[in-house]
């Protein structure tokens, strides 16, 4: 396995997680290029989870999966171990602690990793459960546009209009992650319709609002000009974005409903 395999992996069962993260046993990473691993962790890609709670028991050959049981003695020392209740001969099987290990791997860490490597302010938080995170405002020669790592069957970039594999432009080579930036760019200065990025209007505006009020919090004078510039349009157009859709008016609701055939019921 090499490093760029390795990495692929990573990616595909993020991927195929939709937004959850994903656990990989010690056991596991031990057969990963010991190397690959460390720079998996100094970058945060992988992170120490809490031991699994079950474990294949080491009593027998029928290695059955069982409920891991621990006790820490005086020297807090854990002490793991299965109850077997298949055999008569067999009852309290010791699991070494190495088995329980787990670490853990998240998009977020994966887009905070992208945004490191692109040069871009990657947003604090972003709402995982649809699968999608915000890497920041890649800008090029004549366009911006906001990127986001999306997951859905595999992780992708979705911005400018284009949709991109995220393996197809970051690679690990040795010991070092390294991004196709110039290609990224290129797209971000010919976009395309109908395609990329699902960013709804709301979700945008929201997104924006939350920036203002972190700048504002931190004490920006010009909070409005400086996400502004991250997002790479102008303060009239933020306004714009920041200010909620008018409601109908009464009127026009209600030539909207005879246009349909619908009238108010008294």
């Amino acid at each position: 396995m090499t490093p760029q395999d390795a990495f692929r992996e990573l990616l595909a069962r993020l991927g195929a997680k939709k937004g959850a993260p994903v656990l990989i046993s010690g056991e596991e990473l031990s057969r990963w290029p010991t190397s690959t691993v460390q720079t998996m962790k100094a970058k945060r890609l992988l992170l120490r989870a809490s031991p699994a709670a079950t474990a294949v028991c080491p009593g027998c050959e029928q290695e059955c999966v069982m409920l891991v049981h621990m006790l820490i003695d005086k020297s807090r020392i854990p002490d793991s171990f299965v109850v077997c209740d298949k055999r008569d001969d067999i009852n309290r099987v010791s699991v070494p602690t190495s088995l329980l290990e787990q670490w853990q791997a998240t998009g977020a860490a994966v887009a905070e990793l992208l945004a490191d490597l692109l040069g871009l302010r990657c947003p604090d938080s972003s709402d995982t459960s649809l699968g999608r995170w915000e890497v920041g405002v890649l800008k090029g020669a004549r366009h911006s546009s906001h990127v986001v790592l999306q997951a859905d069957g595999g992780l992708t970039l979705s911005f400018a209009g284009h949709s991109v594999p995220l393996a197809d432009v970051v690679a690990l080579e040795g010991e070092r992650f390294k991004v196709e930036k110039r290609k990224l760019v290129r797209l971000v200065d010919k976009p395309a319709a109908g395609a990329g990025d699902s960013e709804s209007a709301v979700q945008r505006r929201a997104r924006l609002a939350k920036r203002k009020q972190e700048h504002k919090n931190k004490g920006t004078k010009a909070f409005l000009k400086a996400v502004a510039d991250e997002e790479g349009i102008s303060v009239t157009r933020l306004k714009q974005l920041l200010k909620p859709s008018p409601e109908p008016s009464t009127a026009r609701r209600r030539r909207a409903s005879y246009s349909t055939g619908e009238t108010d019921a008294y």
